[in-house]
């Protein structure tokens, strides 16, 4: 039996969402407060958000106020980072529910992982000449939330030792470079369930990213499958159409729902919160329309029970 019982349209639906269901604030390594976050989408025509920061809910309670007041529907979420065949794979956690059992202690091991993290990217950084690297990145984050590597960025592009962030990522930061820390963290089936226990919804988060073949990500979809995994983001940002839709097919053969976000963290960045590619007609059903979300997104009765919007 399939996993959701009709398909649904992103595209040319009567009441489309303004929807983006992954965004950070300064809870990780965004640069606006969960607040201020959460008025920007408001100016920006949001109406449905999700709040994603790395590996802890601790803006949760700002952003969830802040809506109330803004009119806005908020689901509460987090972005784990996991371990999968040797790559650091990224799963959104949407929480209706809030953390819940093993989830609880699972971010608080998470916290401890991305404290024991950045003490050896600090250590990494230092060998290709950042200084005291790790009081230059807490200065950088401005508090004492756990480092993360665009912290480390930034402090990079301070001391004169890159020119952008993006040259610090390429140079030293990203995938498979020495700043690239990623042995502290919990095998991806692990990760996703503490999302599933926690009544949630797990979402394979920017799937395109990883630079893999079809075929890789086709296993790395079935592996997060068999996990429990329930969606995958379809869009997350800017992202060739023809891909988009080759991504849609994988889904579709797996029964995953699809999601999207803008992976929002700064202004002034090419991305803003709902910015995104467009997302074509598809026959993979949205994410909000799952059993676990419907009624916190709050869709009409008719519509959720036909698994459409």
């Amino acid at each position: 039996m399939p996993m959701y019982p009709l398909p649904a349209r992103f595209e040319g639906d009567p009441a489309p969402l303004s929807i983006d269901l992954h965004m950070h604030s300064t809870a990780s390594d965004g640069a606006l407060p969960p607040a201020e976050l959460v008025s920007l989408c408001r100016a920006r025509g949001l109406t449905h958000l999700a709040l994603t920061d790395h590996d802890t809910l601790a803006g949760v309670a700002e952003a969830s106020a802040a809506a109330t007041r803004e009119g806005l529907v908020l689901i509460p979420g987090t972005e784990l980072s996991t371990r999968w065949a040797g790559i650091n794979i990224h799963v959104v956690g949407l929480l209706p529910r809030g953390a819940r059992g093993p989830l609880v202690e699972g971010l608080a091991s998470q916290a401890e992982a991305r404290t024991l993290r950045a003490a050896r990217i600090a250590e990494r950084m230092e060998k290709v000449g950042l200084a005291d690297a790790l009081q230059r990145a807490r200065e950088q984050a401005g508090s004492d939330r756990p480092l993360g590597r665009p912290d480390f960025a930034r402090a990079l592009v301070a001391a004169g030792l890159v020119p952008d962030i993006a040259t610090a990522f390429k140079k030293h930061l990203g995938d498979g470079k020495a700043g690239d820390v990623k042995a502290l963290w919990p095998e991806l089936a692990e990760a996703v369930g503490w999302i599933v226990a926690a009544g949630g919804v797990a979402v394979l988060a920017h799937p395109l990213r990883h630079g893999l073949t079809r075929r890789k990500r086709g296993l790395l979809l079935d592996a997060f499958r068999a996990a429990g995994g329930q969606a995958a983001e379809l869009v997350s940002g800017f992202q060739n159409a023809d891909v988009t839709r080759d991504l849609s097919r994988q889904l579709q053969e797996r029964e995953l729902y699809a999601s999207l976000g803008s992976d929002f963290h700064f202004p002034g960045g090419h991305l803003a919160p709902g910015s995104m590619s467009p997302v074509p007609r598809t026959a993979t059903p949205p994410v909000w329309t799952h059993p676990r979300l419907a009624d916190v997104v709050g869709l009409p009765r008719a519509t959720r029970d036909a698994g459409a919007l």
